[in-house]
């Protein structure tokens, strides 16, 4: 087993990378005619709460990656591989992100909110599995983490996340934010 500073400088690179691309998704209005600028900015506002929903997500889940790997000290190919899939969701976001801005309050929202919290489902359930394996194979010094606790609820969380974007989009969004601030808190707290 290795060490994991070039693993969590690898993961850092890429949550860097996707929070970024975030902000590639909002535009700049189109075709303004003359003092209608205020209007069309103000009419980004699905733009503006997704992009600062998803920030604030994805800038969580670094935080809790960074937890899990004070906590990690050696990894795999088992370790690598569970966390390059989570990567590859962290990396996704930015598309269900605009998918959900462009179709917050139209006819395809629903749809939209579907797609963006599933992938939360997801993220939620590799963070487990990559805390269950990083426990169960002697990755870690500490497996009994209160970290553990917050962790459990996270699939469930975001399984409610996921019936609410089924008939509101806007709250799907809202719950969102929420959500990543309970897993903000440090785990001692929110697990308390």
């Amino acid at each position: 087993m290795a060490e994991t500073s070039r693993l969590q400088a690898f993961s850092d690179g890429i949550f860097t990378i996707a929070i970024t691309l975030l902000i590639l998704d909002i535009r700049l209005p189109q075709n303004v005619p003359g003092g209608g600028l205020a209007g069309a900015l103000l009419n980004l506002w699905p733009s503006y709460l997704a992009f600062v929903t998803s920030f604030w997500t994805i800038g969580v889940m670094w935080i809790n990656h960074h937890r899990l790997f004070r906590l990690i000290k050696r990894a795999d190919e088992g370790l690598v591989a569970i966390n390059l899939f989570l990567l590859l969701l962290v990396s996704w976001i930015s598309f269900p992100t605009a998918l959900l801005a462009q179709h917050l309050r139209g006819p395809d929202e629903r749809i939209a909110a579907i797609v963006y919290s599933g992938t939360f489902v997801a993220i939620a359930l590799v963070f487990n599995v990559l805390w269950w394996y990083a426990r169960r194979g002697g990755h870690t010094d500490e497996p009994e983490h209160p970290i553990t606790r917050q962790y459990k609820y996270g699939p469930v969380f975001y399984l409610i996340l996921l019936a609410v974007g089924v008939f509101n989009a806007t709250a799907c969004l809202a719950l969102s934010t929420l959500l990543a601030v309970y897993f903000a808190l440090p785990p001692r707290k929110a697990a308390a």
